[in-house]
């Protein structure tokens, strides 16, 4: 008897599996393509931005894009999962909508200093220089400006460079995840 429910035990996961791993590769799609076009489309109508509203945009482009965490752990709540989902499921399935659109996130954010504006770099450090010449001290300057240029050549590797934006991206979809995991959770009556 214990091997009949064990197989059908089993067989109920996999199917669970099945469904979240179905609903993951939708809305992390979903995702995936709202950072995509949000990149696309702010690269083509506003170019080269300041760094100021360059961040503004680019977080809020990553919080648009994270929005179907959200919707996500619903869908499978609601539609594939008879309207219950545990706490540690629904932060899974949040976790890897969020991965999805980190990794889209980074390689984009890749495509986009090398190719989109080389110059970007560049243009960033000495902007960074300029601001803490008006900010600080001659001596404080110098050591922070020390500590710039060490920084601009660890961000000037691709690696390091999609990895430090990708986990940006990450973060904040732990964050979103967390949250969402707390409000959709649902226990079985």
């Amino acid at each position: 008897m214990s091997a009949i429910l064990g197989s059908e035990f089993t067989f109920v996961q996999i199917n669970s599996i099945g469904k979240m791993k179905s609903t993951i590769l939708r809305f992390g799609s979903y995702g995936v393509l709202t950072i995509t076009a949000l990149s696309f489309l702010i690269w083509y109508l506003i170019g080269v931005v300041d760094d100021k509203w360059g961040e503004v945009i680019g977080y809020s482009s990553m919080v648009v894009s994270l929005l179907f965490v959200y919707f996500g752990i619903k869908h499978f709540r609601d539609k594939e999962n008879k309207g219950v989902v545990s706490f540690g499921k629904a932060l899974l399935i949040g976790m890897l909508i969020s991965l999805m659109a980190a990794l889209a996130f980074g390689i984009l954010d890749l495509i986009y200093v090398k190719f989109v504006n080389p110059d970007f770099m560049t243009d960033y450090y000495t902007g960074q220089l300029e601001q803490l010449q008006i900010d600080l001290p001659a001596d404080e300057f110098e050591i922070r400006k020390s500590e710039l240029e060490s920084e601009k050549a660890f961000f000037m590797n691709p690696l390091l460079h999609f990895f430090v934006m990708s986990m940006t991206v990450f973060v904040i979809g732990f964050i979103i995840s967390l949250i969402s995991a707390m409000i959709l959770q649902r226990k079985e009556n």
